[in-house]
């Protein structure tokens, strides 16, 4: 059966199109998907992301529990701060990616896919032997909504939050008198918050966001202008960019993993190969040269030779081009500014591999 989130009836009320994501009926659009991304980009959007999942990790041995399942430097976070992570298995593979907030010392609040919610639960519980250590699955406790865009923390501070926690940082606080945590994330390069508030409120909430907010021009927000704006940012998907096969270096990920960490971790002798000798993989991002567009799965072709696979893919509201993310051979010669071709319907097309993020993110905080 597909699951719903507590706001579902909302959704359906506004006259959103509903789809099937990762078991959840979700809303894709309420109005039409560019029209959804240009207000995040210019003003400020409501999403609900109540789906992903929510799980507290807290006992005398949590912090060297995490220090094992992931590569990051669990001990160097301070109360209230947080990290982005992979989930890795024994060779190094992304059994998810997500981000752990340090609430207080030996209590941390990790924040999963929706997707992988009981594969991470699994794989800790599998990790947890000789750790004195307690995982609980929260997920079906809370809500998650994410306020996005230029107007958002605006919006945030005629609410009465003055002082918002700065950039992947989280704080206890109030809003319309319910309690609420607030974090400085988001998945769309836009500055922002998510709030993670207990369900019996969050429809409550939910109206009152968009009642506040409609000074700001804000507006519901579906996945399909979720997904435009990750892939503008260059933000990866798991099941997508991401998978069980793919090592955070070969992601491009390099720069989230500590070099000198002294723990041993899941796959830790593999990455650690990797960073010193390089990767037969990597991933790029690719403009098409045509008005075509490049769709996950599609082949990545160079001189001939199948070097790749498309793993996201699509149109660029903001820079009215098409726009990808591709796995391809880790080849010398092909750089930003060289030109690879993609099949589509039988035929190559030209695009050209650029910079990531395709839009300069706007998302540090303060």
């Amino acid at each position: 059966m597909t699951k719903q989130t507590f706001l579902h009836d909302k959704h359906v009320a506004l006259g959103a199109k509903m789809v099937d994501f990762a078991g959840w009926d979700m809303p894709v659009q309420y109005s039409s998907i560019i029209e959804e991304h240009k207000t995040v980009r210019d003003s400020v959007g409501l999403f609900d992301v109540s789906h992903m999942g929510e799980i507290l990790v807290y006992g005398k041995d949590s912090l060297a529990f995490l220090n094992k399942i992931v590569p990051q430097e669990i001990q160097k976070l301070t109360d209230r701060k947080a990290v982005y992570c992979q989930l890795t298995n024994k060779k190094g593979g992304i059994v998810d990616d997500l981000i752990i907030y340090k609430l207080e010392d030996g209590i941390y609040l990790v924040i999963v896919n929706a997707s992988r919610i009981d594969e991470d639960l699994n794989w800790m519980v599998r990790n947890k032997l000789g750790f004195d250590v307690t995982i609980d699955n929260e997920s079906h406790n809370y809500s998650l909504l994410a306020l996005q865009g230029p107007k958002a923390c605006d919006l945030m501070k005629k609410l009465g939050v003055d002082e918002l926690p700065p950039f992947f940082s989280i704080k206890r606080s109030e809003i319309f008198n319910i309690n609420v945590w607030i974090s400085r994330t988001g998945y769309t390069g836009e500055d922002g918050v998510e709030i993670m508030v207990k369900n019996e409120f969050s429809e409550y909430l939910w109206d009152k966001l968009l009642q506040e907010g409609k000074e700001f021009g804000i507006k519901p927000i579906g996945l399909g202008a979720r997904d435009t704006l990750r892939l503008e940012a260059a933000l990866h998907l798991y099941g997508n960019d991401l998978d069980e096969e793919t090592t955070p270096i070969e992601a491009g990920l390099s720069w989230s993993i500590p070099k000198d960490k002294v723990d041993d971790y899941n796959g830790k002798k593999e990455i650690m190969s990797q960073i010193k000798f390089g990767v037969t993989k990597k991933l790029v991002g690719f403009k098409m040269l045509d008005k075509s567009i490049a769709r996950h799965g599609y082949d990545v072709y160079y001189e001939k030779e199948k070097i790749g696979t498309v793993t996201s893919g699509g149109v660029s509201p903001t820079r009215g081009d098409n726009i990808g993310l591709a796995y391809i051979k880790n080849l010398d010669n092909l750089t930003v500014g060289s030109t690879i071709q993609i099949m589509i319907r039988e035929k190559l097309h030209d695009a050209e591999i650029v910079k990531r993020p395709f839009v300069e993110k706007r998302n540090k905080g303060n």
